[in-house]
């Protein structure tokens, strides 16, 4: 990481989310140039600001990645680009659905365009696994936004950028994630609300997300998808813990806290999958990861370490579930049932 990110100068976009404060604390020890922190949450910049007060190589620039204009004056002068900024959240995206083409497809677009003009390094963008046969408009707009990064580093020219993307499953602690929600309801006694018992879901924690982020950007050869191999998680068990664990520290006793099935919202799954039997025939699989090669790419591309990933369907539907007691670990190890001082 040293290599990739020494002397450079750095642009998140979306970088006062969850992941992007994690990425820039991760970042800032690699000693880069400049991290740019490109965000439109003035109000979470002027956080982060205060707490990086003695760090003299972070700008804090306001701007949407909408604004095609912005981006390209904020690209200026940069050597790689965490594409961070999306908007997420499957029902928002389900109810404005042409807010999600303009955020994630047409933003996303205008990463691309303003890498090429300052032949920018690497452009690193985050995707999630709903984009895998969607069924929702966040899922839609996340598949067509890797197929436009994909595509980018096939007609780039002679353009240097190495432009690549990394497929999230639901990252544990982020803002307005799963977690957070059940310990809200646990702190106002209940009750808390599943969407269905026998839901699952691939999960990891932002340290993971972070780390498989700077992994793909080190590994790229040019227009794959990195996806971390991660545990399943079914949410009716996710919920349980949370309520044993945390409903004490709120001064309730778990027996006091129900739970309460209110049913698929617009657009969710009850699994989700990494990746589709045509991508496995694509990927190369690593202990920890697969990257899936673009399609238009003549040979796989060849990594150290790496072998032909089995031709199959990756769904949460087929793994086994953490146990109780494993997700309790886990979330532990996160520090995530703490219950924070205000």
């Amino acid at each position: 990481m040293e290599e990739l990110i020494c002397g450079k100068k750095i642009l998140i976009t979306g970088g006062t989310g969850s992941l992007g404060e994690s990425l820039l604390r991760q970042i800032i020890n690699y000693r880069p140039q400049v991290v740019r922190i490109f965000s439109r949450d003035e109000a979470k910049q002027f956080e982060l600001q205060y707490e990086f007060v003695g760090e003299k190589n972070i700008r804090f620039l306001l701007g949407d990645v909408r604004d095609k204009e912005r981006v390209d004056r904020a690209m200026e002068g940069i050597d790689i680009v965490f594409h961070l900024a999306a908007l997420k959240h499957v029902p928002a995206c389900e109810y404005n659905p042409f807010e999600a083409v303009k955020t994630n497809i047409l933003g996303t677009q205008n990463i691309i365009d303003a890498a090429m003009v300052h032949n920018v390094e690497r452009v690193i963008y985050t995707s999630s696994d709903k984009a895998i046969s969607p069924t929702n408009t966040m899922g839609a707009s996340k598949l067509l936004a890797e197929r436009l990064i994909s595509a980018a580093d096939f007609y780039k020219g002679s353009c240097r950028t190495i432009f690549t993307a990394v497929r999230f499953g639901n990252v544990m602690g982020s803002r307005g994630s799963v977690i957070p929600l059940f310990k809200k309801q646990v702190q106002k006694g209940g009750p808390v609300t599943v969407t269905l018992p026998v839901m699952s879901r691939f999960m990891m924690s932002i340290s993971e997300a972070v780390n498989l982020t700077l992994q793909a950007g080190k590994k790229a050869q040019g227009g794959e998808i990195f996806i971390l191999k991660m545990p399943v998680v079914r949410l009716s068990d996710l919920a349980e813990v949370i309520i044993e664990e945390f409903a004490p520290l709120c001064g309730y006793s778990p027996q006091d806290i129900a739970i309460q099935e209110i049913g698929l919202r617009p657009g969710e799954k009850m699994y989700e999958e990494l990746l589709t039997l045509e991508e496995a025939k694509l990927a190369t699989e690593f202990p920890d990861m697969f990257a899936v090669a673009p399609t238009y790419a003549e040979n796989k591309y060849e990594y150290t370490g790496g072998w032909p990933a089995e031709q199959k369907t990756f769904s949460s539907h087929d793994v086994s579930p953490l146990s109780k007691q494993q997700i309790r670990e886990l979330l532990e190890q996160e520090r995530l049932l703490e219950r924070r001082k205000h």
